[in-house]
């Protein structure tokens, strides 16, 4: 994803969390393991999410690799190991899709292993 277009999408997605009542914590969190697109929390619940930008929702929901899941697990687990009071209800990896138009949207729970 171009950095700039890269950038805008995960802003609409940050603005689109909090209109949700999410709290969003981070945006580009790095660890050794790699960088996490967002990082927010409601109730408890800690949100790791992933940002695609693609020209439709379709070609977005195909961009995330095996090998792109395994490093987002891993960033994952440093970012618990981290700040082991984040996530005291749990933790869910999401995926957002975000289309040439702005349109988003949220596969909940997307990666699991965590």
């Amino acid at each position: 994803m171009a950095d700039a277009g890269g950038r805008a999408a995960e802003f609409a997605v940050a603005e689109y969390l909090r209109a949700l009542s999410w709290r969003v914590l981070a945006q580009r969190l790095r660890t050794k393991a790699g960088e996490v697109d967002l990082v927010a929390t409601r109730d408890g619940l800690l949100l790791l999410g992933e940002v695609k930008l693609r020209a439709s929702h379709e070609s977005a929901s195909f961009a995330l690799s095996p090998r792109q899941r395994e490093r987002l697990l891993q960033a994952g687990a440093l970012i618990l190991a981290e700040h082991p009071d984040w996530g005291a209800s749990g933790v869910r990896f999401d995926v957002f899709l975000v289309d040439h138009q702005g349109c988003i949207a949220q596969i909940e729970d997307a990666i699991r292993d965590m």
